[in-house]
């Protein structure tokens, strides 16, 4: 019950406009935040079809003690979820109305001349270009398992592997139980939409991380060396610093920071999952950190992943669609130029990743352009991951050099990344990742799509049957 109880408080607080979805979900204290999220996320998607049936079926007529947003969400778990694994007195009245709600969903897609429950939201999906369409990926924690592993244990749960993508386009067309490898990152699985793994042995126990494409790049791009000391700017919910530590194979340190005690809390807990170590999480401001302290005297390498518009999310909000005023911009543009010179202070820094999940020129390209003009021929900008088929806005010469992701071109989230590399002595040997990336370190590179992966001896926990 508390699952339903955390997201109807969640869609309460949407329509009083006390914050967005992320920060009303990571405050609602609920211990399980992304199955929380994606339980609102699903039922405010299925929000106009979940209005008609409580409508038509005249269940809040009926049960007058029944809160409407509570209604909402058990009805969309009841009809399109998980079918109530849940919820006391209030799973015992759904199911009492079962029968009657289930006659208006099929009469209403009678009405709407569709079969599938999916197509009763394609209206909605205007609002969100490309929410149905981004697949599921799932990054396999290698400090946990390998890729071969998790391949075969989705197989035993019947899912049918089809080998490593050759194009975005077979991304698109997955359907059913069938999965992929990624075409570009070597520990990423692609599953259809909407496939959930929440309730999944893997997830639960750390073995495999639910992350967006795009947000796998950060990371994959700074690729920091073993033994490295780095530092995550912003570093709350967490997915990046897990997969810095993968790259590192816990060897090394890494610091975290994030002003948000829960985020923090949240944050730990899922590392602790993952198994990472050495790491230092820290409730602090990244600016107020001082380049200086002999603490931060070996960090080469940092991950800035500032606060942004969040213009990219394809899942966002109705309520959020609108896009940021002028001054809105500005003052985040101004932020993340403040934190990104900031960074570039740390006096070992030999290689920096700028991202956000922006889709504004003011807050990619044209911060990374200011602070780049700031810093003289301190540091350059790296031509990151050539093989990548969207590039900078031509902001300025050399924006090309970036990276941009989007729902209809990449199918993920909107994205941009630029990677810096300091200039002179003590920089970065030259980057190697996109070789490294076409490659592919888990798969021999002779494998042909479709073609089973060769297996190999790993020293990680066996996934469990």
């Amino acid at each position: 019950m508390a699952l339903y109880s955390a997201a109807a408080a969640v869609l309460e607080g949407l329509e009083r406009g006390d914050g967005g979805i992320k920060n009303l979900v990571y405050n609602s204290r609920f211990p399980h935040v992304r199955q929380l999220y994606a339980l609102v996320s699903e039922t405010l998607r299925y929000s106009p079809v979940l209005e008609k049936l409580l409508a038509s079926a005249a269940l809040l007529q009926a049960e007058k003690k029944l809160p409407p947003h509570l209604a909402k969400v058990l009805v969309y778990d009841l009809l399109f979820g998980k079918g109530l694994k849940c919820g006391g007195r209030w799973k015992a009245l759904a199911r009492r109305h079962r029968a009657r709600l289930e006659a208006e969903l099929a009469r209403l897609k009678v009405q709407q001349k569709v079969s599938r429950n999916e197509d009763l939201v394609a209206p909605a999906q205007a609002a969100s270009p490309g929410a149905s369409q981004v697949p599921r990926y799932i990054r396999v924690n290698t400090l946990k398992t390998c890729v071969d592993d998790v391949i075969d244990f989705f197989k035993r749960q019947g899912y049918s592997y089809l080998g490593k993508a050759a194009s975005v386009e077979e991304l698109r067309a997955l359907s059913g139980k069938k999965f992929l490898l990624d075409l570009h990152l070597p520990e990423l699985l692609v599953f259809p939409p909407q496939t959930d793994f929440h309730d999944n042995l893997l997830y639960t126990s750390g073995h495999i991380i639910l992350q967006d494409k795009a947000s796998c790049l950060p990371a994959f791009l700074l690729a920091p060396a073993a033994s490295s000391h780095v530092i995550d700017a912003c570093a709350a919910p967490g997915n990046k610093t897990s997969h810095l530590a993968a790259i590192l194979k816990n060897k090394g340190q890494i610091f975290a920071f994030d002003v948000d005690t829960k985020r923090l809390a949240t944050m730990n807990t899922m590392l602790m999952r993952a198994g990472v170590t050495g790491f230092q999480l820290a409730q602090q401001d990244f600016l107020t950190v001082d380049p200086t302290d002999p603490q931060y005297s070996k960090v080469t390498y940092i991950l800035l992943d500032p606060s942004c518009s969040g213009s990219g999310m394809v899942n966002r909000l109705p309520r959020e669609e609108a896009a940021p005023s002028a001054e809105r911009l500005q003052a985040l543009a101004g932020f993340q130029r403040k934190v990104l010179s900031h960074a570039l202070r740390f006096p070992a820094l030999r290689r920096l990743v700028y991202s956000t999940c922006s889709l504004h020129r003011e807050e990619n390209e044209d911060v990374v352009h200011a602070v780049l003009q700031e810093w003289g021929s301190a540091f350059r900008l790296v031509n990151a991951f050539p093989s990548w088929p969207c590039r900078g806005l031509p902001a300025f010469p050399g924006a090309e050099c970036c990276l941009r992701a989007s729902p209809a071109d990449t199918l993920t989230h909107g994205f941009f990344v630029a990677v810096l590399e300091r200039c002179g002595e003590g920089a970065a040997a030259p980057s190697s990742l996109p070789a490294a990336a076409e490659k592919n370190p888990q798969h021999s590179e002779g494998t042909e799509p479709g073609a089973a992966p060769k297996k190999r001896k790993m020293k990680k926990q066996r996934v469990m049957e």
